[in-house]
C-alpha cells in the first residue's frame, strides 16, 4: 500500500516542490491550509503529517496540537525557516511533534524523516 503523506504548507510553491520531489516515494496529498488539512484528515486515512510552521489562520504547531486531540497515534513533522525555540520546545515537550526540520529541506533527509514516521506509526 503506498505510504500517504499530508504536507500542509500556505506557500502554494513550497505545495508543488513537495509534490514534484516526492511523488515517486509517497502518495502525496497536500493542503494550503491548516483548516484544509484538517478537513482533508477527517476524510481520508492518513498518519504522517508534514506542517508548515508559520502560516496564517492557524500555525502548524496549532494545527498538530488539533491533529493530535483527535488522533494520538498520527505522526506529525514540522517544517519551518525560523529556530523558534519556546514554541518548538513545547511542542517537542507535549510529543506534538515527532520531529522538526528547518527549511530549506534537504530530499534525501525528508524523505528518510518521513521513512522512519511511517516505521514509527506501524509501530
Amino acid at each position: 500500500m503506498a505510504k500517504r503523506v499530508l504536507y500542509v504548507d500556505d506557500e502554494l510553491i513550497n505545495l508543488e516542490l513537495f509534490k514534484i520531489n516526492f511523488r515517486n516515494d509517497f502518495d502525496v496529498v497536500v493542503a494550503d491550509s491548516a483548516a484544509k488539512g484538517l478537513e482533508i484528515l477527517q476524510q481520508e486515512e492518513i498518519n504522517v503529517i508534514v506542517s508548515d510552521l508559520k502560516m496564517p489562520h492557524m500555525n502548524g504547531i496549532d494545527f498538530i496540537e488539533r491533529i493530535k486531540k483527535q488522533s494520538p497515534q498520527k505522526v506529525c513533522i514540522l517544517l519551518t525557516a525560523f529556530m523558534e525555540s519556546e514554541a518548538m520546545l513545547r511542542a517537542i515537550n507535549e510529543e506534538l511533534v515527532y520531529r522538526y526540520i528547518m527549511k530549506p529541506w534537504r530530499k534525501e533527509e525528508l524523505k528518510e524523516i518521513i521513512n522512519s514516521a511511517f516505521k514509527r506509526f506501524e509501530g
